[in-house]
């Protein structure tokens, strides 16, 4: 199992346990680390400076006793954001309908990167409109190694109804 799975194996469920749930997890640098943690509240609402602050509480404590990073490391805690990562094949069923930027790991019918409508999942797929409702590509989810939300006017429309 690699490091990254291995670190989030110790901390999600500590996450869950306080109400928060695991986007990504990132290990980078090569003579002081930074382990990045992003997460969102399990009700959806907004994340605060106080959510980030009682993350790195408690998941310090995990991470001190566990000790999952070689040597000295810099944790950072995020949210998100409005143009989140999309991580999961959840991720992508929750965002059907909004725009994307989507990069493969291999070329598909000749490229990797891909932008458009997220408008549909299957338990393998993820199909994205790269047209105007007339070119939409299946892309294995297996082969996506990148993808996010692109910033619109539906995306920050639906975050100001989603946030109240």
């Amino acid at each position: 199992m690699d490091q990254v799975k291995t670190i989030e194996g110790l901390i999600a469920p500590t996450l869950r346990a306080r109400g928060y749930a695991l986007v990504r997890v990132r290990l980078s640098g090569s003579r002081r680390q930074t382990l990045q943690v992003m997460a969102e509240r399990s009700d959806d609402a907004a994340m605060t400076v106080d959510d980030c602050t009682d993350i790195s509480r408690a998941l310090s404590a995990v991470l001190d006793v566990e000790n999952p990073v070689c040597g000295s490391y810099d944790l950072e805690i995020s949210s998100p954001g409005i143009d989140r990562p999309l991580v999961k094949l959840e991720d992508f069923g929750r965002y059907v309908g909004f725009q994307a930027q989507v990069r493969t790991k291999i070329p598909l019918d000749g490229q990797r990167k891909f932008c458009g409508r997220l408008v549909g999942v299957t338990a393998i797929n993820v199909s994205v409109d790269i047209g105007d409702g007339n070119c939409v590509i299946q892309i294995p989810f297996v082969e996506i190694c990148d993808a996010k939300l692109v910033l619109t006017e539906d995306l920050v429309v639906a975050a100001r109804k989603r946030d109240g």
